[in-house]
């Protein structure tokens, strides 16, 4: 019976003859199947992911040279191109409609710089994973396919807006996923479902590809079950393109031979007494992550706290810029080309495109738009989004200062555990604030990273958020990976 642990054991078992990536691709496939329940796939590529596993069998028993990712099965988040394949962000206004197609139903005419990468070295897509429309949540309940249930309680949600991405990890339906983050959108569904959610420095993954939500904000993150998987994705996507002019022209290292350097290496933490103190945090998840700054210190570690005075200021200001760029990304959705179209009689063009949005679009994304929208307006634009561009400045400076001092600096990842579904859909402030502590790396632009080391109460995991500076992903992921090999920090 196949199992799987990590790429590097299963690559061992491809060698041994053990295994092959056919029955990979069936194993994972029988899972996605009994698991349907849990929605975390809205296509499943089930014959092409076949068909590539006999090639790959053939190309290594012919003893070619292989891929690093050879074999390896992937889900993608459905706002990330995958060539010929179903593109819908989750939205009505692609005409994402549970088991239907038909012709206006956008079709990618190109890979995403991410995905291509990934088929090059040999990786087999399997699917393509449920999320919140165009990324905009934190519940994955506001999907045109419907909500995505965390397997390990199903009356809870599994985070967002990549909580089909992280769902087919944490279910064991795919080997690792590709997600989003543009505010937190792969580190909290990781922190609701108990698995490492990478988000990487900005520009340091191509967003060619990636369906845009907020563009100074947009990364492409990595969901895996331990942190050699996540260090080997990252490998293989990073990097230059000549697609994205946003994109670091920076040297990719060599994440996965280094990741065991510096296991004894003593570094500075720090923390903010404002966020472990908060009203919002769970009692619980601030007593564990204060143990674990005593178990560091005990360990030989600095970790000290930086008095941090904007936090109450981090959630407005994202929510003011990434609604105003969301407001312009999104007014190419019109229902003209392709994707949904209004069946009701129009008598000019105006009428046409309103009745295409406001039908198109769903309710959480309209909400967007139109604050977005305000935001800009005359009158408005100088109150909301230039205050919220200096706030990010400020955030900037302060995070610079932090780190000339430190090494990372340590954060919950979420208030509380993964909370009911439906607990908070009827209030969106509530939602908006729930995003505390993952957006200050998204407004900075720093790579962050959440590692499944507790356990609460009520059985559901919770995780550490640890920031590094720019670019700075190798002593971030070998850092995790020391406490992630440590004893339970529960």
């Amino acid at each position: 019976m196949f199992e799987f642990f990590s790429i590097e054991q299963y690559h061992a078992q491809l060698r041994e003859r053990t295994t092959t990536c056919r029955q990979a691709v069936e194993h994972f496939l029988q899972k996605i199947n009994a698991a349907s329940h849990l929605n975390a796939f809205v296509d499943v590529y089930a014959d092409e992911a076949l068909k590539r596993a006999d090639e790959l069998d053939e190309k290594r028993n012919a003893g070619e040279t292989i891929g690093s990712l050879h074999g390896v099965v992937v889900g993608l988040k459905d706002i990330i191109a995958y060539k010929d394949h179903r593109l819908t962000a989750a939205s009505k206004i692609l005409n994402a409609r549970p088991g239907e197609r038909n012709e206006r139903c956008f079709t990618s005419i190109y890979s995403a710089t991410a995905t291509k990468r990934l088929i090059q070295q040999e990786a087999i897509i399997i699917g393509d994973c449920n999320c919140d429309e165009f990324a905009m949540g934190s519940t994955n309940e506001n999907s045109a396919y419907g909500k995505v249930l965390n397997a390990l309680d199903e009356t809870r949600i599994p985070g967002g807006s990549s909580g089909g991405s992280a769902v087919a990890v944490q279910a064991g339906l795919c080997m690792i996923s590709l997600g989003s983050d543009t505010g937190g959108s792969v580190r909290q569904p990781a922190d609701f479902c108990g698995i490492i959610g990478l988000k990487p420095t900005y520009g340091r993954i191509s967003r060619y590809g990636l369906i845009a939500y907020a563009s100074s904000f947009d990364q492409i993150g990595i969901f895996a079950k331990n942190i050699s998987d996540v260090a080997k994705v990252l490998e293989v996507i990073a990097g230059s393109d000549e697609y994205d002019a946003t994109v670091s022209q920076k040297k990719v290292e060599n994440y996965t031979s280094i990741l065991s350097n510096n296991q004894n290496k003593k570094y500075h933490f720090a923390y903010f007494n404002e966020a472990l103190n908060h009203t919002s945090l769970d009692k619980e998840i601030a007593v564990s992550i204060k143990k674990t700054i005593e178990e560091l210190k005990k360990s030989g570690h600095v970790a000290e706290p930086v008095q941090f005075d904007y936090l109450d200021y981090i959630v407005p200001a994202y929510y003011v810029l990434t609604t105003a760029e969301a407001s312009s990304n999104l007014s190419r959705y019109d229902g003209v080309k392709y994707g949904y179209r209004t069946k009701e009689p129009v008598s000019d063009l105006t009428e046409f495109y309103k009745l295409n949005r406001s039908e198109g679009f769903g309710k959480e994304v309209k909400r967007r738009i139109m604050l977005g929208t305000f935001v800009l307006s005359t009158g408005y634009y100088d109150a909301y989004f230039t205050k919220a561009q200096q706030v990010r400045q400020l955030l900037v400076k302060k995070t610079e200062d932090i780190f000339s001092n430190y090494d990372f600096i340590l954060m919950p990842t979420s208030p509380s555990p993964a909370f009911k579904i439906g607990e908070k859909m009827d209030d969106p402030i509530a939602m908006y604030l729930a995003d505390i502590f993952t957006v200050m790396a998204n407004l900075v632009g720093c790579p962050a990273i959440s590692i499944p080391l507790y356990k609460h109460s009520n059985n559901m995991p919770f995780g550490l958020q640890i920031m590094a500076n720019r670019f700075n992903e190798l002593p971030l992921l070998q850092v995790s990976n020391q406490l992630m090999q440590a004893p339970d920090a529960s």
